[in-house]
C-alpha cells in the first residue's frame, strides 16, 4: 500500500484583499492540487471553489476499484463554473486556473488548466510537468516550432485558457507512475512568478524530512519578494509504493 505525506499553505499575500485561491490534499479521496481565481474578473474564489467542489464530489462517486475519467470530471468542473458565471458576471463569466492530481494506486493523474503548475522530483532531478496556457508561453512554444506570433506586452501574462470557458474546454493530462522518494508540488503564480524552477527544485529536494516546512519556505520566499498575489503550494512526498 502507498505510504504518503502532504504538505499545504495558503497566504493573501501583502497586496491582495482577498484570497482567490484553493487547495486539496486529500488522501481520502486521493486529490490533491490548487486553482486560482483570474484575476480582473468578479467571482474568482467562487469559480476555484466550485471548480474544487464539483472535481472531489465527483471523484468521490466513483465505485471502488475504478479508475475517475479526470478529463471528464474536470470538464463537468468547467461547465458548473460556467453556469455560475452566467449568474455572477452575465456579460464576461467567471474562471480559475486548476492544475490537480489524482491517486489511484500507485499511479498519478495530473489535469492542468491556466498557469499554476506543478513541478516533480525523482532521483535527485527536479522536473517542471506543466505548461503554461498564457500569451507568453504560447507564443514561445510556436515559435520554437518555427510559427511567427506577435503580441502585446500587456497581453503576455493572459491567460488562453482557464476553467469557466465555453466548451470545448483543452485538458492537458498528464501520467505518472509513482516511485519511492517521489516528491510533488503544485503550486499558483502568486508563487511560481517569484520563486524560479531552481529554487522550487531545491525546495523539494529538501521537502523528505520535513515537507511542513518546505510548502512553508517556498511561500515565505514569495512574500519576501513583496507577495503581490495570493500564494499557495500543496506538497506531495511518497515514502512507499
Amino acid at each position: 500500500m502507498i505510504k504518503l505525506r502532504t504538505a499545504s499553505l495558503s497566504d493573501i499575500g501583502h497586496v491582495r484583499k482577498q484570497n482567490e485561491d484553493r487547495m486539496i490534499a486529500d488522501q481520502t479521496a486521493g486529490l490533491f492540487g490548487v486553482a486560482d481565481g483570474v484575476g480582473g474578473l468578479p467571482g474568482g474564489a467562487q469559480a476555484a471553489q466550485q471548480a474544487m467542489d464539483v472535481i472531489a464530489r465527483a471523484v468521490l462517486e466513483v465505485p471502488a476499484g475504478t479508475v475517475p475519467d479526470l478529463t471528464a470530471i474536470i470538464r463537468q468542473a468547467n461547465d458548473a463554473v460556467s453556469e455560475l458565471g452566467r449568474t455572477i458576471n452575465p456579460i464576461h463569466g467567471i474562471g480559475t486556473t486548476l492544475t490537480i492530481g489524482c491517486l489511484r494506486g500507485s499511479h498519478l493523474q495530473i489535469g492542468h488548466v491556466g498557469d499554476s503548475r506543478c513541478y516533480a522530483w525523482r532521483a535527485g532531478q527536479s522536473t517542471r510537468l506543466t505548461e503554461d496556457h498564457s500569451v507568453e508561453n504560447e507564443a514561445r512554444l510556436k515559435r520554437a516550432r518555427g510559427e511567427t506570433v506577435f503580441y502585446h506586452p500587456s497581453q503576455r501574462q493572459a491567460l488562453t485558457r482557464c476553467i469557466g470557458q465555453p466548451p470545448p474546454l483543452e485538458i492537458d493530462l498528464i501520467e505518472r507512475p509513482l516511485e519511492a522518494g517521489d516528491r510533488y508540488v503544485f503550486c499558483t503564480d502568486g508563487i511560481t512568478r517569484l520563486v524560479s524552477d531552481q529554487e522550487l527544485g531545491e525546495a523539494l529536494a529538501a521537502s523528505w524530512n520535513d515537507p511542513a516546512r518546505s510548502v512553508r519556505d517556498i511561500v515565505e520566499r514569495a512574500l519576501r519578494r513583496g507577495g503581490p498575489d495570493n500564494a499557495s503550494a500543496v506538497l506531495l512526498v511518497v515514502d512507499e509504493t
